[in-house]
Formats: structure tokens, C-alpha cells, sequence
């Protein structure tokens, strides 16, 4: 696409409306979701999809057995967040990329398992397994 058209494409979305605020995306409850569905309830083009799987590498659909790019829940929302990167906040792409991995890290900080406080908790936690390992013995 010649690159004329390319900035007369962009601002007729840009005019028309075509781009509200990721937040304001509902996705509807679906395993998987073709890509002309994402582009459609993310207001992009299929091409820009395409185009963010190889600039991020965490977006990476999954195929059908006929090739096409099949989305799931989690996909749809990678999209919208990097919508809202490039979009609404201004980010570039190669910043987008690091503000995701940025974001993935603090996302996988292992949050403490809660322990009982009490000794008391323990000693009823420890004879309610013992009872069901004895129902379990019992049973061979």
C-alpha cells in the first residue's frame, strides 16, 4: 500500500472514531477467537495484528489445522494492551515491548502461601489429613 494511502487510511480511522479506549473493550466468553473477530472487536486491521506478532513475542495465536490464527482469551487482551500502549499512551513499539516485559516480571513475583498463624491451625490441618489418609488405607 503506497504510503499516501496508507496516512489517508489511518486518519479516516482516526476521524470515523474507529479506535475507543481499550478499557473499553468487552471480550465477549470465548475459547478462541479468529483474527478477523479480534480485528473487528479491536478496531485494527488484521495486517496490524499480523504485524505485532512479529514485534511482540509473547502474541503468538495459535494455528487450526487449516492454518488459521485462532486467539484466545489471553491473546485478545495482549492486543488491547499493546493498543493502549502505542495508542493512548504514546508509546513506541520497541518501548511497548519493554514496558510488557517490564510488567510481565513484577506479574511473576511469587506472592507468600498463606500459613496458618496459629499453632492450633496446624495441629487441626495435620489430624484432618491424617483422617484422610486412614479413609484412604482403608479403602485397599
Amino acid at each position: 500500500m503506497p504510503t499516501a494511502s496508507r496516512a489517508a487510511l489511518t486518519s479516516r480511522h482516526k476521524a470515523a472514531g474507529s479506535h475507543p479506549r481499550a478499557a473499553d473493550v468487552v471480550i465477549p466468553d470465548k475459547l478462541y477467537f479468529r483474527i478477523g473477530e479480534v480485528a473487528e472487536l479491536c478496531r485494527l486491521p488484521a495486517y496490524v495484528l499480523r504485524f505485532w506478532e512479529t514485534e511482540f513475542p509473547h502474541l503468538k495465536p495459535v494455528k487450526s489445522n487449516t492454518g488459521q490464527r485462532m486467539y484466545r482469551h489471553k491473546d485478545v487482551e495482549s492486543v488491547l494492551r499493546i493498543k493502549k500502549l502505542l495508542y493512548e499512551e504514546g508509546f513506541t513499539i520497541a518501548g511497548a515491548r519493554q514496558q510488557l516485559r517490564v510488567e510481565s516480571k513484577s506479574d511473576k513475583k511469587q506472592t507468600p502461601l498463606p500459613f496458618p498463624e496459629r499453632a492450633s491451625d496446624l495441629k487441626y490441618i495435620r489430624q484432618g489429613l491424617k483422617d484422610i489418609l486412614g479413609l484412604l488405607s482403608t479403602r485397599h
